[in-house]
This record gives structure tokens, C-alpha cells and sequence, in this order.
């Protein structure tokens, strides 16, 4: 049975009709936050960042949130697999003996983060003239700038009341922050579908946008006063925008999205909304996911996710989250074998 499902738009799919699957097509390439669930597409994005894309001579403009930001942070650099492993051995083997304080996971993040940026620590993400950065981050507003456990609790309850509603109110909440390199061509450059900040990427902020982009409210600290951006607390960019569903304009190219499930949830309290998942946006989007018999053949019969942490022991974890960064290797084969053998266009799914 096929471990790799591909489902495009019919823009999307026009072009591959009439071009083949080939890397020029792109000029969008997203990843989504989700925890530790991209643990099941480790070996597709290395295959991604270091071979489909490796001839690439125009810029390609990158989207990422959370633990999508570090995805794409290593895309970013002069040597992604080597980043890329960085990071799945350092976010793996993090551990905690019991139930940990806000201080210590974000304590981890950031040893994590040191690892992946490596010896150069964001100089060459900056440089990078092909792959053109872009990460979110949300600036809380309202009860949402409380620390206090209880304050916060009741802000983020107030933002999913809200949101359920309209997704338009989150701007009371959060605000989105995008950081970038600030390419005049870039198709991020001015977002319509929620209020947005632009802000730029550079030196003195790489490491702390990249830490509040993963900053998950009551779970990290947030993030304070961030170099170059308004003044605030920083979380996590998924609030705003989980899987993306952003409107591109109709100049660009195709948008990439290696993705952990089949559909797209716009933000972080939609992912309970059955009726609000992602549609109009993405008739120029390929998705690559794995498919439901990849998952059940997995030990735990699910992708990793955060509640791996208190619902088995570290060792297991570690066992399980190892076996499924392998297991995607599967995912890289199809997706050669298709390409190569011209049968790509067999098993494309509408969206």
C-alpha cells in the first residue's frame, strides 16, 4: 500500500500536467507547526531541502511556524541535512524527569535551537540568497499579556470563543508578526487575510524570533521585546496560523506543503472546527502526507505528538519518535520513483 499521498489544486495540477513535477514549479514552500508530528516527514524534508531543491537558482520564499520555523532554519543553511540532523537528534532526545515548568522547556528550546544553527548561529539563514525566510510570530494582546497561569487560561479560552466566531477576531487577541528578510518580490510581503506586522530578520532577533515562534502559550514563556519588532510578548506563530492558509498573489509560482496530515487548518484553534479547514487558498498548493496505512504500520499506530511526553516513557519516546523519522524514508522513495518513472500525475488527488 502507498505510504505517500499527493493532492494538489487544479492551478497546481495544470501545471504539472503540462510541466512534469519539477522543482522551477515552486516559489511558496510552507511548514506547519504541530509539535513533534514533522517527526514523520524528517527524511521527506531532507530529500526536499538537500536534493529536489539543491539546483535551485531563483529565490524560493519559505513560510514556517513553531517547530515548521526550525524545519525550514535548517533549509535555510549552507549544509540542511546536516542541520536537519542536528535537530532531530537534539529535539528527540529531550527529557524531562517530571511534568516540567514553563522556564524548562523553554530552557530546552533554546539548547535546541543553539545545535541546529550550528557554528555560523543564523549567519548563513540570513545570507542565504536562494532561500528567503519567512517566520511567524504573535504578539499577545489583551488577557493574552498575562503570565500568570490563570490569566492566560482565560485569554486563550476568550481567543477560541472568539474565533470560532470569526477567525478575523484573533487580531484582538494576537497579533501576527511576520519576520523576514523583507524581499520586496516576496508574496508575504502584504498579507490581506489577517492584520499583519512585517517585521526584519536580522542578527541581533534570529534566535529569539525562532524561539517565540515555538513558544506554545502555558507550555514555553513567552518571548519579550524582540529586537527590531513592537514591543510585547512573543509566542507561538501557529496561534495565527497553524497550517497557513494564506492568499497568494496570482503572479507567484506553486506553493509546497510537506505536511504531517492531509488537510490544512488555517490556525491553532481551528483544529477542532470541522467546517473551517483550508480550500479556496490552496488551488495552487501540492501537499505531500503520508497516508493512513503509513501511520497504522507505526508502532503507536499515530504520528508523534506532544502528548507522546506524558503518555510514554522517555525511552519509549525516543524509540518511537526514531522509528518514525526512518519510517518516512518510505515517503522519499515513492516520491522518486513517481518522478522518475513519470507516473506522478496516477496518484495526484484533488484537494
Amino acid at each position: 500500500m502507498p505510504a505517500l499521498q499527493i493532492l494538489a489544486g487544479a492551478t497546481a495540477l495544470q501545471q504539472i500536467e503540462q510541466h512534469g513535477f519539477q522543482q522551477s514549479l515552486f516559489t511558496q514552500l510552507f511548514a506547519a507547526s504541530g509539535g513533534p508530528k514533522w517527526l514523520s516527514l524528517a527524511r521527506l524534508d531532507q530529500y526536499l531541502f538537500s536534493e529536489f531543491f539543491a539546483e535551485r537558482e531563483d529565490p524560493i520564499y519559505s513560510m514556517g511556524a513553531s517547530s515548521g520555523a526550525w524545519r525550514l532554519a535548517c533549509f535555510a543553511q549552507q549544509d540542511p541535512h546536516a542541520a536537519y540532523e542536528r535537530l532531530i537528534e537534539h529535539y528527540v532526545h529531550q527529557s524531562y524527569e517530571a511534568p516540567p515548568s514553563r522556564a524548562e522547556v523553554s530552557a530546552q528550546v533554546i539548547n535546541i535551537l543553539n545545535a541546529v544553527l550550528g557554528e555560523q548561529q543564523g549567519a548563513d539563514i540570513l545570507a542565504n540568497p536562494i532561500v528567503r525566510s519567512h517566520f511567524v510570530v504573535n504578539r499577545a494582546r489583551g488577557l493574552n499579556k498575562i503570565n500568570a497561569k490563570v490569566g492566560l487560561a482565560l485569554g486563550l479560552g476568550l481567543t477560541a470563543l472568539t474565533n470560532a466566531i470569526s477567525r478575523s477576531s484573533l487580531d484582538m487577541h494576537y497579533q501576527r508578526v511576520v519576520v523576514s528578510h523583507q524581499d520586496h518580490a516576496s508574496p508575504f510581503g502584504r498579507l490581506t487575510d489577517l492584520p499583519t506586522q512585517q517585521a526584519k530578520l536580522a542578527p541581533e532577533n534570529l534566535k529569539q524570533v525562532l524561539t517565540a515562534t515555538g513558544s506554545i502559550p502555558l507550555v514555553l514563556n513567552s518571548v519579550d521585546d524582540i529586537p527590531g519588532l513592537p514591543k510585547g510578548k512573543y509566542y507561538d506563530g501557529g496561534i495565527t496560523d497553524y497550517h497557513f492558509d494564506m492568499p497568494m498573489p496570482t503572479s507567484t509560482g506553486l506553493s509546497l506543503f510537506p505536511h504531517f496530515f492531509p488537510s490544512i487548518s488555517p490556525g491553532w484553534f481551528d483544529k477542532s472546527l470541522k467546517w473551517r479547514k483550508a480550500k479556496a487558498n490552496l488551488h495552487n498548493a501540492v501537499i505531500l502526507a503520508p497516508t493512513d496505512e503509513f501511520v497504522s504500520k507505526l508502532s503507536e499506530r499515530k504520528i508523534p505528538d506532544r502528548d507522546d511526553f506524558s503518555k510514554l516513557d522517555t525511552q519509549t519516546r525516543i524509540k518511537f519518535w526514531l522509528e518514525s523519522v526512518e519510517a518516512s524514508q518510505q515517503l522519499v522513495d515513492e516520491l522518486k520513483e513517481l518522478i522518475a518513472s513519470g507516473r506522478i500525475l496516477s496518484r495526484i488527488q484533488g484537494v
